[in-house]
This record gives C-alpha cells, sequence and structure tokens, in this order.
C-alpha cells in the first residue's frame, strides 16, 4: 500500500510505530549531514528526519517508511508537532518542477498566478479548509432536509430560454437548427411543477447559470440549495429553513443564532439601514431629519425630498482632511451622492459644515434625533428619499468597516419580510416584479393586486421573504402563485402579452389548471453560505475553479473559439473578427 497513515493522522501516543506515508514535499532543509522534510497531504504536515542528505525537491511527490518518534524541538503549531518520522527508506513517485508560488498557508504568488495554476493553489491549506467547510455544510442541509422528509430531485439543465431576469446562457441545438436551450438561472418552474406532481417537499444542491457582471460574490456558475414545500403558509417555510440554518451553524460551527430569529419588514429595513439586506451587528441606524433642518433658509435641504442622518460614535475628533477624503468618498459614482454635512458634537459645543443656517439648539435636536451622543459625528446626506436611503446605508457599511464593527466571526441573522411585490420603471414605463413573476401577493392584499390603480399596485406586498446575514442576502422565496387565473393577472400587470406569456410559460400556467396545491419554498445561495460561514466575503475560496472577474477560467483557457466545422454544424455564425 502506498500508505497507512496520512500526513495529519500521527500523535505522541504512535511513537515506536512503524508506518509508511505518501505527499507532496513542502519543505526540505539539510542541517549537519541531516535532511529534514515536511510532507504535506490534505490532512496535514509531518516532519520526516533522513540521517543523510537526501536531493529531492518542493512538491515531489515521495512515499517513506520509517519510525515515529517523539520530536525533540516540538511544534506547537501543527497537530502532528510532538512527533516526527525516522526515515528508513524513500521512493521518490513523482518529481516536480519548482511551483511559481509557494504553497504554504500565506502564498507569495498574485491572484491572478494562483488562477492559472489553480490545482497548485488548492493544495494550500486554506483552500482545503474552505472546500472542507462547504463539504460539511452540504452534508448538515442533506441530513437535516431528509430528516424534514424532503426528496433530492434533479432538475434539467437544458431549459428554454424566458429573459424576465439576468441574462441567459445559451446552447445551440445540433438536432434542432436554429433553435437553442438555456442554462436555468434557477429551477424555479421545475421545482413548481413537482409540487403540482405531488412531490411535496423537493430540494437539489443544484449549479445554475447566470450572464451578468461579475463581483466578489457573484460567479457566472454558481450553486443553490433549492427547496420547495406542498400545502404551507409562509410560517410553515420559515420555521423550516430557520431550523435548517441553526442546525448548520451549531455542527458546523459550534454557534447558537437566536430562538427565533429577528424578522423586519422591507420598508423597515430602508428606513433604518437603507438596504433590503442590512448588516445588525452594529447600530448607526438612519433617521429622518427633515422635519427638523427644512425651512431654515439652506436651499439644499429645502429643495430636498428626504434628509438622512446617521451617528458615528466616537468620531467627532475627525479632522477637516478627513472629512473631505468622505465627502469625496460619497461623491463616487459607487454611492452618487452631491455632498456631504456633518455635525460634530465636541467637549467645547456643536460644530456643523452648516453652522450659519442653523442655531446650536437646533443642531442640538438633530442630534437627539439621530441618537447622538458628546463625541460622536453626525453625517447627513439628501435628495430622493429611497436613492438618499441607499446612499446612507452604504456609507454606514463603510464607517462600520472603517471602525472595525463588522467583526466576521460575529453572526447576526434575520429574516426580512413584506417586499413590495412590484417595482415601477419610469424609463420603460411598466411594472417589473421585484423577486420574479410567480411570487404570490400577500392574501390581505389581493384586492390592490386586481386593481387597474397604479397607486394601488405599488402598495401590494409580496408573500416573500429574504434569509439575510451580515449585510448579505443568502436566500430569498416566497408563497407561490398556485391558481392558472392569478398567474395570469401577474403577466398582465408585468405587461407580458397573452401571446408571449403562453409561448415562454405555457406549460406551468396549463400544470396549474391539473390542481396546482398551494406552495411556495426559497433557494440558499450556497457559495456564499460557505463564504459567510468561513469569515470571508469573496466566494471564490469556496469554489474548486472559479471564473474571475471577467468570467474567464485562465487556468483552461476558457471561453475560448470553437472551429469552423464546428460553427456550421451547429448553423452559428460570428459578427466579431478573428484576432
Amino acid at each position: 500500500m502506498y500508505r497507512t497513515n496520512t500526513c495529519g493522522e500521527l500523535r505522541i501516543s504512535n511513537a515506536g510505530q512503524k508506518v509508511t506515508l505518501a505527499g507532496w514535499v513542502q519543505k526540505a532543509r539539510k542541517l549537519g549531514g541531516m535532511t529534514f522534510i515536511d510532507l504535506r497531504d490534505r490532512y496535514g504536515i509531518t516532519q520526516l528526519v533522513l540521517e543523510k542528505d537526501s536531493e529531492v525537491g518542493r512538491e515531489w511527490v515521495i512515499q517513506v517508511e520509517g519510525t515515529v518518534v517523539e520530536r525533540e524541538s516540538r511544534n506547537a503549531k501543527i497537530p502532528t508537532g510532538d512527533i516526527e518520522i525516522k526515515v528508513e527508506k524513500i521512493n521518490v513517485l513523482n518529481k516536480a518542477q519548482t511551483p511559481p508560488f509557494t504553497i504554504e498557508e500565506v502564498s507569495d504568488g498574485g491572484e491572478d498566478i494562483r488562477a492559472k495554476y489553480r490545482y497548485l493553489d488548492l493544495r494550500r491549506a486554506p483552500l482545503q479548509r474552505a472546500l472542507a467547510l462547504r463539504h460539511r455544510l452540504a452534508q448538515e442541509i442533506r441530513t437535516y432536509l431528509d430528516g424534514q422528509g424532503f426528496m433530492e430531485i434533479e432538475t434539467p439543465y437544458l431549459i428554454k430560454s424566458t429573459p424576465e431576469g439576468a441574462r441567459d446562457f445559451v446552447v445551440p441545438s445540433r438536432m434542432n437548427p436554429g433553435e437553442f436551450y438555456a442554462l436555468p438561472q434557477s429551477p424555479q418552474t421545475f421545482k413548481q411543477l413537482l409540487m403540482v406532481a405531488g412531490y411535496d417537499r423537493y430540494f437539489q444542491i443544484v449549479r445554475c447559470f447566470r450572464d451578468e457582471d461579475l463581483r466578489a460574490d457573484r460567479q457566472p456558475e454558481f450553486t443553490q440549495i433549492d427547496c420547495e414545500m406542498s400545502f404551507v403558509e409562509q410560517e410553515d417555510v420559515l420555521n423550516t429553513f430557520e431550523g435548517m440554518m441553526r442546525t448548520m451553524f451549531k455542527n458546523a460551527l459550534g454557534v447558537d443564532i437566536p430562538d427565533p430569529l429577528p424578522r423586519m419588514s422591507w420598508y423597515e429595513a430602508m428606513d433604518s439601514y437603507g438596504s433590503d439586506k442590512p448588516d445588525v451587528r452594529f447600530g448607526m441606524k438612519i433617521h429622518e431629519i427633515s422635519d427638523i433642518v427644512k425651512g431654515h433658509g439652506f436651499s439644499v435641504f429645502d429643495g430636498a425630498e428626504y434628509i438622512g442622518a446617521i451617528a458615528v460614535e466616537g468620531c467627532a475628533e475627525y479632522t477637516r482632511k478627513q472629512i473631505d477624503e468622505l465627502t469625496e468618498w460619497v461623491k463616487r459614482p459607487q454611492v452618487g451622492a452631491k455632498g456631504l454635512v456633518y455635525i460634530k458634537l465636541g467637549k467645547d459645543g456643536v460644530k456643523s459644515s452648516i453652522d450659519k443656517f442653523y442655531t446650536p439648539e437646533q443642531l442640538q435636536a438633530v442630534a437627539e434625533r439621530a441618537g447622538a451622543h458628546e463625541g460622536d459625528l453626525i453625517l447627513v446626506l439628501c435628495g430622493a428619499r429611497r436613492k438618499t436611503q441607499t446612499q446612507l446605508g452604504v456609507l454606514r457599511i463603510e464607517m462600520g468597516n472603517r471602525l472595525g464593527l463588522r467583526d466576521p466571526h460575529v453572526f447576526a441573522p434575520l429574516w426580512i419580510v413584506d417586499f413590495p411585490l412590484l417595482e415601477w420603471d419610469d424609463e420603460t414605463q411598466r411594472f417589473y416584479a421585484m423577486h420574479h413573476p410567480f411570487t404570490a401577493p400577500k392574501p390581505e392584499h389581493e384586492e390592490w393586486f386586481y386593481s387597474d390603480r397604479k397607486e394601488d399596485l405599488e402598495r401590494v406586498c409580496a408573500n416573500a421573504y429574504d434569509f439575510v446575514l451580515n449585510g448579505t442576502e443568502l436566500g430569498g422565496g416566497s408563497i407561490r402563485i398556485h391558481n392558472a387565473e392569478m398567474q395570469s393577472r401577474m403577466f398582465e400587470v408585468l405587461g407580458i402579452s397573452k401571446e408571449d406569456a403562453e409561448y415562454k410559460f405555457g406549460f406551468i400556467i396549463n400544470a396549474f389548471k391539473f390542481g396546482a396545491p398551494p406552495h411556495g419554498g426559497l433557494a440558499f445561495g450556497f457559495d456564499r453560505v460557505c463564504a459567510l460561514f468561513g469569515g470571508q466575503e469573496t466566494i471564490r475560496d469556496y469554489i474548486a475553479f472559479p471564473k474571475n472577474n471577467q468570467g474567464r477560467d485562465v487556468m483552461i483557457e476558457s471561453p475560448s473559439r470553437i472551429d469552423r466545422e464546428q460553427m456550421d454544424e451547429l448553423c452559428l455564425a460570428t459578427t466579431v473578427k478573428e484576432k
């Protein structure tokens, strides 16, 4: 056999034991006619001792036979640090070129070079821990859902394009010239059809695809924990998946989360945090101060729909240079504010960039509304209500980062509920679904849903919910529309003609006519779950072979061109010139 033990397994209790190990050479050091080798596999590192010089290089694959002995200079940093292997026989299984970066806890390789040699980067302990966490979480999910009566059922990857959400990835059909499949952005319609089919508890840890711009927590292909249940109301869904997350936190991290989890309406989240995915690990809530500061001759405030403020604890000593830098920061396109007003509550009184328009008593009233005290700094933005709240929310997160208030090892999950069902777009003069067109309105808002008045439709809340953790939406879902009449009404409200609705969604509308049960569900972004459980914001380390910010896999050089013969076979042509 190649090995009797792994490189992370042996302890002082194994002293005197004959063993065979195999792995990669992380380091080799010659000292006084002896060679010390750190041998690594995915389980850990064990030190080898050879009583002679030995020529082995970094990342060579070797096998050794020897005896476990107590180590003279112990290494408390690794679990095997009390022992070493006195090597009697060494066998080189494969030599290796010197890698382009160090395969260690902290590598000297940049992101680009490590992405090109991803198979080498995956040998490093941080990525091994990340993928091990992903594996543990997947097992916890399957165990929990199986215990709740869910069936794991696979749904198709080659489906019909329904471009209502993000852009689809499309796949040409050789057997059906000029026609295309789409890769699923979500198994949404299929899981609803499974409910119609009577499989009342379904789940799938499933690959999904969206052709959209990328960022740290987004990839063109990603994994969802996709779930659906029949004969349920919102409360049933929330309780079931709150239980799943509680089990995952407890069993994977040893962390207890509140029982029950807090719930917050979408409107409260926007008003108090400027985000529908609020980070509630710290305060710094947004407070509207329009009624206090309007009408005092400051034209910027007097002409604004909304004025909001946040109180930043302990920052009254910010210098003019720091305030100017912060003002330029909020003017960046990513934030979009036109300026920033400040109020300092110092030991010597109240100071502000708008002193000449307001008395100290009026500024103190702003401080009281914002919950500020002596030593605090108040930051104020104004403009259109929702836009300004969003800007204040971004500023709040930035200040939280600067002040170290967003500890990745502190977890504050909550549910966001009562979203608007519809979003009006002034440019296209039509409504869009806030979630997707299969989300049901809250039962008490159905009268508004069937109204022809824009004002009524804007008041309708969705029977929907998002699971939010530390400022990130980890998952969301809704109670679904389950009858053909209401589904047709939704398409009508969204400006989708009967012909278009029949062409794109006829299969599910027809299915509803054959006895669809009341049903609902949700999907969690599994990559995001893994990253946040691991204390990281980027999801790449939790995906074995991720894409870069341009959607490219630089290791296998994908996407790539295909040859003319294959293009002709698929009836394809391109307007892009050959490079």
